[in-house]
This record gives structure tokens, sequence and C-alpha cells, in this order.
């Protein structure tokens, strides 16, 4: 049968990224309490293509990620590429993930658990050398300062979503990410409050207002202590209570 992507192409235009998105593919992580987690992930995988190629092999994708979909993790992720690589006869090969995680957390006070949820992104590419990149995208609470301080009493308080990317020397857990994250805002979220519980977490956030500006600068102070972290990238949204707008912030490590 004639292998009509493996035909000539005379137009001289190599592709810089080629390949298929949005794959729904259940995994298996590493889980550093549980020791595993299944989870189900959405996969985008990319090749070089040189311009003498008119097309791409796209079962060769599902087949490599069919290979490896019990042993996804950042340690095994730059596997998974150079098996792309191979497979497709290419120079570069990249993968994104994108995942949701769950991690068990109790409530302060009358410690009822909960699973919370986190959205978590790998990105690995392999060329001449491996590069990965590791998201972790976490809700908290912001309370503002100027709220507090002009106000009589109360002051506006919503959620914020903090997104931290990071590249490292040695593995770092996802937990550590979110740990990071949830002690740099004004509170943690819980699954499960009781009244205790949510008694504490206002009187809490109202005792640690902070802007978006300084959760992106308490989360990377926090990140620069690391030992594994090589490079950082930190983004606050919060999602205002009394604007029809966002508050944003943005810090990277240079």
């Amino acid at each position: 049968m004639r292998d009509v992507q493996s035909d000539k192409d005379l137009r001289g235009k190599d592709i810089d990224k080629v390949g298929v998105k949005g794959v729904k593919y259940p995994i298996v992580l590493l889980d550093k309490e549980m020791k595993i987690q299944h989870t189900i992930a959405e996969i985008d995988m990319y090749v070089f293509l040189p311009h003498n190629y008119r097309g791409t092999h796209m079962s060769r994708f599902l087949e490599v990620i069919n290979a490896h979909r019990r042993e996804i993790s950042i340690e095994k992720l730059k596997d998974v590429l150079m098996d792309l690589k191979k497979k497709l006869n290419s120079k570069r090969a990249e993968i994104n993930l994108k995942f949701p995680y769950f991690i068990e957390r109790k409530s302060p006070v009358t410690h009822n658990y909960g699973l919370n949820y986190y959205d978590i992104y790998f990105k690995g590419v392999c060329e001449e050398e491996y590069d990965f990149t590791l998201t972790v995208s976490a809700l908290g609470m912001s309370l503002c300062p100027c709220s507090k301080e002009i106000s009589r009493y109360n002051a506006h308080n919503q959620r914020v979503n903090v997104s931290v990317s990071v590249k490292m020397n040695k593995i770092v857990w996802i937990e550590e990410i979110v740990d990071i994250i949830e002690k740099n805002v004004s509170s943690p979220l819980y699954v499960v409050l009781k009244r205790a519980d949510e008694k504490f977490v206002t009187e809490h956030s109202y005792e640690n207002p902070k802007f978006v500006e300084d959760i992106v600068r308490d989360v990377a102070i926090s990140l620069d202590k690391h030992p594994n972290i090589t490079w950082y990238s930190v983004e606050a949204e919060s999602f205002e209570s009394i604007h029809p707008f966002n508050a944003y912030a943005y810090i990277e490590k240079k």
C-alpha cells in the first residue's frame, strides 16, 4: 500500500510542529502521598517535519503514548519524547499534557477531609537537549488590604487563581508547589467547611490581606529557596468581587 505521507514535497517549507491535539487518555502518575494517582489527560504531541516530506504518520503518536500510558511522570517524560523522535524520524519532539490532580486536604478546625482539585500541565521538548516545565494552577482566597484599611468593618475578598511554572534540576513534586501557593495566599480553600472552620478561614484571611502583587512576590520568594528549582514564573488572577474585571500580576525569574 502506498505511503502517501512519505511522498517527496517540493515546496521547500519545513513545518515547525505537526502532530495531534486534544487526545484524551487515561494515565497513571506518581503521587507523593499515595504513591500513584489515576487521572485523565488531554494530550498534544508534535514533531518537526522537514521540507522534503509531505506529511507525518498520525497513528504513530498514539502508538507511542499507548506504550507509555502507565508511566507518564516527570521522570519518564523524556523517554516518551525520545520514542516520538525515533518512531517519527524527527529531530525534535514536544508533548503537552493537561490533567486534573487531587490532593486530600483537611479543614483547619474540625479536620474534615476533602479532595482539592488542581490543574496541572506538563510540557516536554526534546531536540539536542531535553527541556521540561511543570505548571501548577491552584485556587486560593485573597482579601484586599486597601479595602480593609479604608472600611469601618469588613473587606472585600474573592477567589484568586495562582499559576506557577517551574524548571528543575531534580524532581519537584506537584504537592510541593501546591503547598507554596497555599501558604502565600490570604487563605487556602477547603472542600468541606463546618461553622468553626468557616469562622477560622474568615478571620485568618482578614488578618492576612494580600494584593495580587503581594501574592506573586511572596510565592517567588518561597520558590527562590527551593534547591531544585532553576527557573520559575508566577501569575495571580483575582476574580474581583466589587469590580467587573479581574486583577492580575506576573513575575518571572530572570
